[in-house]
C-alpha cells in the first residue's frame, strides 16, 4: 500500500463489472468484462520502475523483499472478502468504498508482480502464454468440460 503508484485520473474501470448483455443466436448472456486497453504490462512495468528509481528504493526491491510485499498485498485483498461468504461475480452488494478499495489492494498485487517479474528477468506476457499452452494440454476441454478435477484425476 505505501510503495504504489500514483493515480492517473482516469476513471477505474476495474473495480466493477460491466451488467450490459450481448444477443447471440442461441441465448441472451452477460457480456464478457474486459479491461482497458491502456496502460500495457510493459507501461506499468516502466511506470513502476521510475517511481522506485526516482525514490532509491532499489535497494530494497529484491526479489525476495518484493515476493513477501506481494504476499502481504494478497492478505490485503483477503480481508476483503473475509467473513462474506460467497461473493457473486459483479460484487453485488459491494459499496463504491469497497470496490475502490479492493482495486487498489489488486494494484498493488500486480504492481509488485511485475516488478518481482523484472527483477527475476521473466517476460510475464510471454511466460502466459507457453502456460496458457501447457494449461490447454494439461486440461484438453473434451475432458474436462465441466469439471473441477485436477488433471491428475482424469489423466489416462
Amino acid at each position: 500500500s505505501n510503495q504504489l503508484l500514483g493515480g492517473t485520473g482516469k476513471s477505474d474501470h476495474g473495480a466493477a463489472s460491466s451488467h450490459s448483455t450481448a444477443h447471440n443466436s442461441k441465448t441472451e448472456q452477460p457480456q464478457r468484462f474486459t479491461f482497458s486497453p491502456e496502460p500495457t504490462m510493459e507501461d506499468i512495468r516502466r511506470m513502476q520502475a521510475e517511481f522506485t528509481d526516482e525514490r532509491d528504493w532499489n535497494q530494497f526491491h529484491q526479489p525476495r523483499n518484493l515476493l513477501l510485499a506481494m504476499v502481504g498485498e494478497v492478505g490485503e485483498v483477503s480481508e476483503l472478502f473475509q467473513w462474506r461468504g460467497e461473493v457473486a461475480e459483479g460484487l453485488p452488494g459491494w459499496t463504491e468504498s469497497e470496490r475502490e478499495q479492493l482495486a487498489h489492494e489488486l494494484s498493488d498485487v500486480m504492481i509488485y508482480l511485475v516488478e518481482l517479474a523484472e527483477k527475476c528477468r521473466v517476460d510475464l506476457p510471454q511466460a502466459v502464454l507457453r502456460k496458457m499452452a501447457l494449461n490447454k494440454l494439461k486440461y484438453p476441454a473434451s475432458k474436462v468440460h465441466g469439471s473441477a478435477k485436477k488433471y491428475t484425476e482424469y489423466k489416462d
